[in-house]
Order: C-alpha cells, then structure tokens, then sequence
C-alpha cells in the first residue's frame, strides 16, 4: 500500500530491469478494470528501462474506498497521480492510462501538475473531444450507462448481482477477442466487484464527472508531453470519432487504430499494444 493525498492505494510494483530508479511508468487502469489490467504491459515496460507502478485507483481493489462523490471528482484523483509520483522519487515520469485512468491522466498532462516526458492513452478521448462529440447523437446513444449511473443504489444493485455477473460480462460482451477473458480473468473483476463500498465508490466517478465542474476546467486543453493514442476500433461505448481531431490540442500525438479489437484494447490485443510501446518508447523525444 502506499498513502497518496490522505488515501492508502495498493499498488503493483516492478522494478526497472537495469535497476534504474529515475524513470516512472505509472499505469492508470479504468472501469471496471484493476492495476491487473496491465499485466501484459508491466514486464514490457520493465525490460525498457521504466520502474513500473500501477496502483488500485481509490476506490478499487483493497485501496481506501472513501465516502460521497465529492472523493471522487477529477480535481482529487489528479492529486493522486501527483502524490504517487513525489513518493516514487521519480526524475522522469510517463503515465500509461485506459479509460477512466486515461480520463484522469489527460486532465492531469493538461492541469500540468508534475512534469511528464511522455503521455499514452487507449480508448479515451481528449476532453476537448469528448465535449464535442457528447452533443452529438452518435456518441450520446453509445454512453447510455453514464446517464444511468446518475441514479442512486440502482446501478451497484443490479452491478452486484448474481456475484457481479455483469462486472465479468462487461469484458466478455464487449471483447471481439473472448477467450482473452476467460473466467479466471474476468472473476478476478467480480471478486474486487464485490468489496464492501467498491461498487459505490466505482460509479461515483461517474457521478462526479457530470455533477461537479472539474471536466471542463481545462482552459485551451493544449498537451505538448510526447503523447500515444493507441485505439481499440470496435469499442462498443467509444465510437472511433472520438479519436478524431486530437492534434488540433495535441499537436505531438501519434495514433494508432487498431481493427478487430475492442474497448480492452491492452488485454485483448496485448502483443500488438506492446510492439507499438516498444516501438515508440524506442524513438528519441
């Protein structure tokens, strides 16, 4: 465990193959996901030289579970990211992040917080894109649940059912790739699922991303951090629009779409995902 801005966050540790310190990959998981998310990316990034730290964001797995959905506004889990990245004692840091880790870890290279040498992002939009594409039809119709994530206990109600049968089928319905997700994988979700006050917490973010002002205080949204977008086309809740037109606020960003794969773009597709690390981490800044 390791306390962060007043919370304890459990983190999975690896430590750079060299036995370097200086260099921090922070790998920021999302929802429903765990810091086992990354399990094919940790070794890789180890072998490159990059301490690797992957914590339990609040709110999942055995990290503090605070109460109310002011803990879980944008403005605090950024702070987290910062008070992670001043106990590593890190010189250099590059956050790797997907879904709601890449939500917060977007905000976090705009907010500037700390200094990044390099950003990667999968399957989720710059906010400035994200605010565009959230007036438009094509996107609203695919991000039904968050409208139904508003709702109080109803959404941890039917999430908790049947021992979170719908934790495990979030990745198995949406996977093109299914047998990436069998049932050791996806039960290792239901279980973290089931914690006392895990559910709540989880969907809190969602809570706080549409009530509290946080999202879009982020002025020209400008990034100028080396950034990757790696981008899982069949994403069932992200249309592939919403990987559009990220240069015009970060102008150093490369994309790379990848077919056949979906929103679980790291686990589904670890071996491509990899390559296109290794490949861009190999380039000079």
């Amino acid at each position: 465990m390791q306390a962060a801005n007043g919370v304890a966050l459990e983190l999975a540790e690896l430590d750079a193959a060299d036995g370097g310190t200086d260099r921090l990959a922070l790998c920021l998981h999302g929802f429903p996901e765990l810091n086992f998310s990354w399990r094919y990316q940790m070794p890789v990034l180890s072998e490159l030289g990059w301490r690797v730290w992957a914590p339990n964001m609040r709110g999942y797995g055995a990290s503090d579970k605070p109460t109310g959905i002011e803990a879980y506004r944008l403005d605090t889990l950024i702070i987290d990211v910062a008070a992670l990245i001043d106990a590593s004692g890190a010189r250099e840091v590059m956050i790797v992040a997907h879904d709601w880790g890449a939500v917060v870890a977007w905000h976090f290279a705009i907010r500037k917080l700390c200094p990044l040498v390099r950003l990667v992002i999968m399957n989720v939009p710059h906010p400035m894109v994200a605010q565009r594409e959230g007036r438009r039809w094509r996107q609203i119709r695919r991000s039904w649940y968050i409208f139904v994530f508003q709702l109080p206990w109803l959404p941890e109600f039917g999430l908790a059912q049947a021992r979170a049968r719908r934790v495990g089928e979030a990745f198995t319905g949406m996977a093109i790739d299914k047998p990436r997700f069998p049932p050791e994988v996806t039960d290792v979700y239901r279980a973290a699922a089931l914690r006392p006050g895990a559910l709540t917490a989880m969907v809190n973010y969602y809570r706080a991303l549409l009530r509290l002002p946080d999202y879009r205080a982020i002025g020209d949204g400008r990034i100028d951090t080396p950034t990757l977008m790696v981008w899982g086309l069949e994403d069932a809740a992200l249309g592939p629009w919403c990987a559009q037109g990220t240069e015009e606020w970060v102008p150093g960003i490369e994309v790379h779409r990848l077919p056949g794969v979906s929103h679980w773009v790291q686990q589904e597709a670890p071996e491509r995902v990899n390559a296109i690390l290794t490949d861009w981490l190999a380039r000079p800044v």
